[in-house]
């Protein structure tokens, strides 16, 4: 039997290389897991309770694209956070944003691009979705390097016009996933412009937008919006996994023109799953409050603080704007991450496990991945053993 071939090329995945690279080597202290962003921090007081009151609506089939309650309050959300009005036809319940960011472009990627294989444009590092999403198209990924001469962020100004012309999709993290860099407005205005003049979409993944250490982020709507560009030019990706440590609810949003959300909806219909009820029940009193996102962002607030102390005059070291993660310098990260498993038990990310290389070196090599997400205590202890086992005594 003959199998498809479109993903064979695709390096190993992230975390079952990682495990191939740790996992038969004996940790050299009590384990301390700073790999995965999987938020530690307690979830809203009232989610379980709330769950518990929905029970026997798990044996009905959900709304497919969001219940009037859940969208109500994904609009007021957005009107809140960026000031966008937002219809209800143009949003659409998520299990998670990994599934909106993969069928958005099954679902709105052309077959050719000015009669030429369209191009897809991903930062570098990136979330693994967006090169599963490009191949999956048939599209050629155009990985774009977001290191220290670039500011952390792609440089889209760098692509020639004949790129640009054939680029259908232009996928975007800000707040980045994982350097913690913010776009600004004139960031977004750039990237919006270009992508009016060369007629291609952006896909915003914005699902670290709130967590910040100052100013909100803006996103990418809000900025297409003041800018009068074609309604259908953004389409934005919000979740719950983040903003409120609900990652295993997965739950979250895309909104974007009426066009554009039709034919995501379309696909969900034939092709997709939608959110459970109870879920979708749950969500819309999440999105609805404030008060557990501020105390959120309070507590990650302190964990920057304890890196900045401890890392602070570390050669290289950028304390992050926002997201919960350190992109840490090192001359190898694979090293590196061996070296502290090995001396110490803390187990991180080597940087290259998430970026590629397009034959100018990987970007993320010299890097390693730092989540802040354990309780405060163990991210202070992982921390200072990083800074005496890599930085103090050397690589």
């Amino acid at each position: 039997m003959e199998l498809p071939t479109r993903f064979s090329a695709l390096p190993e995945a992230t975390w079952p290389r990682l495990r191939g690279l740790l996992d038969a080597v004996q940790p050299g202290g009590d384990p301390i897991n700073m790999t995965i962003g999987e938020p530690q921090h307690d979830i809203p007081d009232f989610v379980g309770p709330l769950m518990a009151q929905q029970v026997a609506n798990w044996r009905v089939y959900p709304d497919n694209n969001g219940t009037p309650e859940l969208l109500d309050a994904i609009r007021s959300w957005l009107k809140m956070r960026y000031g966008v009005d937002v219809a209800r036809d143009n949003l659409m319940a998520l299990n998670g944003t990994r599934e909106g960011l993969y069928n958005a472009a099954m679902a709105l990627c052309p077959a050719t691009k000015n009669g030429q294989k369209p191009a897809i444009l991903s930062p570098n590092p990136f979330y693994p979705v967006y090169g599963m999403a490009t191949l999956s198209v048939n599209a050629d990924p155009i990985y774009m390097p977001a290191d220290q001469s670039t500011g952390h962020l792609p440089d889209f100004n760098a692509l020639d016009s004949e790129t640009l012309d054939r680029t259908a999709i232009a996928y975007m993290c800000s707040p980045a996933n994982p350097q913690g860099t913010v776009a600004d407005q004139g960031y977004w205005e750039n990237l919006v412009g270009l992508a009016e003049k060369h007629d291609f979409m952006i896909f915003s993944d914005e699902c670290y937008s709130e967590i910040y250490r100052d100013a909100p982020p803006p996103g990418a709507m809000q900025v297409a919006r003041s800018m009068g560009a074609d309604p259908e030019r953004v389409v934005i990706f919000h979740s719950l996994s983040k903003r409120s440590n609900l990652a295993g609810l997965r739950s979250g949003f895309c909104a974007g023109g009426p066009k554009s959300i039709a034919r995501i909806r379309q696909l969900r219909a034939g092709a997709g799953a939608p959110l459970p009820g109870p879920v979708q029940s749950v969500s819309a009193k999440v999105w609805a409050d404030e008060a557990h996102v501020v105390e959120n962002r309070r507590l990650y607030a302190e964990k920057f603080a304890i890196a900045d102390r401890i890392l602070g005059n570390v050669p290289g070291y950028e304390s992050p704007e926002a997201g919960f993660f350190l992109w840490l310098p090192v001359d190898d990260g694979e090293q590196a991450a061996l070296k502290l498993w090995q001396e110490t038990g803390v187990r991180v990310l080597p940087g290259a496990y998430i970026s590629r290389d397009m034959g100018q070196g990987n970007p993320g090599a010299g890097y390693i991945r730092v989540a802040l997400v354990a309780p405060k205590q163990d991210v202070q202890r992982g921390l200072e053993l990083i800074r005496d086992c890599i930085y103090d005594r050397g690589e």
